[in-house]
Protein backbone atom coordinates (compact mmCIF):
# COMPACT_ATOMS: atom_id res chain seq x y z
CA UNK A 1 0.00 0.00 0.00
CA UNK A 2 1.12 3.28 -1.05
CA UNK A 3 0.84 6.06 1.46
CA UNK A 4 1.31 10.10 0.35
CA UNK A 5 1.81 12.24 3.21
CA UNK A 6 2.17 16.17 2.76
CA UNK A 7 3.68 19.04 5.01
CA UNK A 8 4.40 22.87 4.86
CA UNK A 9 0.33 24.38 5.06
CA UNK A 10 -0.42 26.41 7.52
CA UNK A 11 -1.25 30.53 8.26
CA UNK A 12 0.46 32.89 6.13
CA UNK A 13 -0.52 36.84 5.43
CA UNK A 14 -1.66 37.82 1.98
CA UNK A 15 1.68 38.28 -0.11
CA UNK A 16 3.87 35.66 1.61
CA UNK A 17 5.20 32.32 0.56
CA UNK A 18 4.50 28.45 1.77
CA UNK A 19 6.16 25.42 0.17
CA UNK A 20 3.84 22.19 0.24
CA UNK A 21 5.96 18.83 0.19
CA UNK A 22 4.21 15.31 -0.60
CA UNK A 23 6.18 12.29 0.32
CA UNK A 24 4.74 8.67 -1.31
CA UNK A 25 6.23 5.72 0.54
CA UNK A 26 5.75 2.44 -0.03
CA UNK A 27 6.99 -0.12 -2.45
CA UNK A 28 7.09 1.82 -5.32
CA UNK A 29 8.61 1.20 -9.01
CA UNK A 30 7.01 4.28 -10.93
CA UNK A 31 5.19 7.47 -10.32
CA UNK A 32 3.57 8.62 -13.63
CA UNK A 33 2.34 11.96 -12.93
CA UNK A 34 1.92 14.27 -9.41
CA UNK A 35 -0.17 16.69 -8.69
CA UNK A 36 -1.41 19.28 -5.97
CA UNK A 37 -5.57 19.95 -6.04
CA UNK A 38 -7.17 22.04 -3.57
CA UNK A 39 -10.61 22.30 -2.03
CA UNK A 40 -11.92 25.33 -0.44
CA UNK A 41 -15.40 24.95 1.64
CA UNK A 42 -18.74 24.74 -0.30
CA UNK A 43 -16.44 24.56 -3.22
CA UNK A 44 -15.48 21.32 -5.43
CA UNK A 45 -12.06 19.78 -5.61
CA UNK A 46 -9.88 21.79 -8.47
CA UNK A 47 -6.46 21.08 -9.98
CA UNK A 48 -3.92 22.99 -9.27
CA UNK A 49 -0.62 21.97 -10.65
CA UNK A 50 0.40 18.62 -12.02
CA UNK A 51 3.99 17.27 -13.14
CA UNK A 52 4.73 14.38 -15.80
CA UNK A 53 7.67 11.68 -14.83
CA UNK A 54 9.35 13.03 -17.58
CA UNK A 55 11.17 15.96 -15.91
CA UNK A 56 10.15 19.61 -14.51
CA UNK A 57 9.63 20.84 -17.79
CA UNK A 58 6.34 18.95 -18.47
CA UNK A 59 3.93 20.99 -15.77
CA UNK A 60 0.50 21.73 -15.90
CA UNK A 61 -1.16 24.81 -13.95
CA UNK A 62 -4.28 26.17 -13.14
CA UNK A 63 -5.21 29.67 -14.60
CA UNK A 64 -5.35 31.15 -11.24
CA UNK A 65 -1.69 30.36 -10.03
CA UNK A 66 0.26 30.56 -12.97
CA UNK A 67 3.35 32.48 -12.50
CA UNK A 68 2.76 32.57 -8.53
CA UNK A 69 2.90 28.46 -7.84
CA UNK A 70 5.82 26.38 -8.81
CA UNK A 71 5.66 22.84 -8.77
CA UNK A 72 8.57 20.24 -8.89
CA UNK A 73 9.34 16.92 -8.05
CA UNK A 74 12.07 14.56 -6.85
CA UNK A 75 11.82 10.88 -8.64
CA UNK A 76 14.53 9.52 -6.36
CA UNK A 77 12.31 10.65 -3.59
CA UNK A 78 9.10 10.15 -5.09
CA UNK A 79 8.70 13.60 -3.95
CA UNK A 80 6.57 16.15 -4.94
CA UNK A 81 6.61 20.25 -4.29
CA UNK A 82 4.86 23.28 -4.86
CA UNK A 83 6.40 26.41 -4.25
CA UNK A 84 3.50 29.20 -3.59
CA UNK A 85 4.42 32.99 -3.90
CA UNK A 86 2.32 36.52 -3.84
CA UNK A 87 -0.48 34.01 -1.91
CA UNK A 88 -3.75 35.54 -1.96
CA UNK A 89 -7.03 35.28 0.21
CA UNK A 90 -8.93 32.78 -2.46
CA UNK A 91 -6.21 30.67 -2.03
CA UNK A 92 -6.94 29.38 0.84
CA UNK A 93 -8.15 25.73 0.74
CA UNK A 94 -7.12 22.43 1.77
CA UNK A 95 -4.52 21.20 -0.60
CA UNK A 96 -4.42 17.37 -1.74
CA UNK A 97 -1.51 15.85 -3.29
CA UNK A 98 -2.38 13.29 -6.16
CA UNK A 99 -0.25 10.65 -7.51
CA UNK A 100 -1.31 9.59 -10.37
CA UNK A 101 -1.07 5.17 -12.12
CA UNK A 102 1.75 4.33 -8.96
CA UNK A 103 2.85 1.09 -10.03
CA UNK A 104 3.74 -0.68 -6.97
CA UNK A 105 5.73 -4.13 -6.12
CA UNK A 106 3.86 -7.01 -4.44
CA UNK A 107 6.60 -9.32 -3.94
CA UNK A 108 8.19 -9.91 -6.91
CA UNK A 109 5.17 -8.69 -9.15
CA UNK A 110 3.97 -5.62 -10.57
CA UNK A 111 0.26 -4.11 -9.81
CA UNK A 112 -1.62 -2.78 -11.81
CA UNK A 113 -1.56 0.93 -11.82
CA UNK A 114 -3.69 2.67 -10.06
CA UNK A 115 -4.16 6.06 -8.22
CA UNK A 116 -3.70 7.72 -4.43
CA UNK A 117 -4.27 10.93 -2.46
CA UNK A 118 -3.03 12.55 0.44
CA UNK A 119 -4.70 13.51 3.45
CA UNK A 120 -4.47 17.19 2.54
CA UNK A 121 -3.13 19.83 4.46
CA UNK A 122 -4.82 23.23 5.42
CA UNK A 123 -3.16 26.15 3.65
CA UNK A 124 -4.93 29.77 5.53
CA UNK A 125 -3.90 32.91 3.46
CA UNK A 126 -5.23 36.17 5.94
CA UNK A 127 -5.64 39.63 3.89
Amino acid sequence: QVQLVESGGGLVQAGGTLRLTCEASGNIYAIKNMGWYRQAPGNQRELVATIASDGNTNTNYADSVKGRFTISRDNAKNTVYLQMNSLKPEDTAVYYCNAERVAEFSGWNLLPPRDYWGQGTQVTVSS
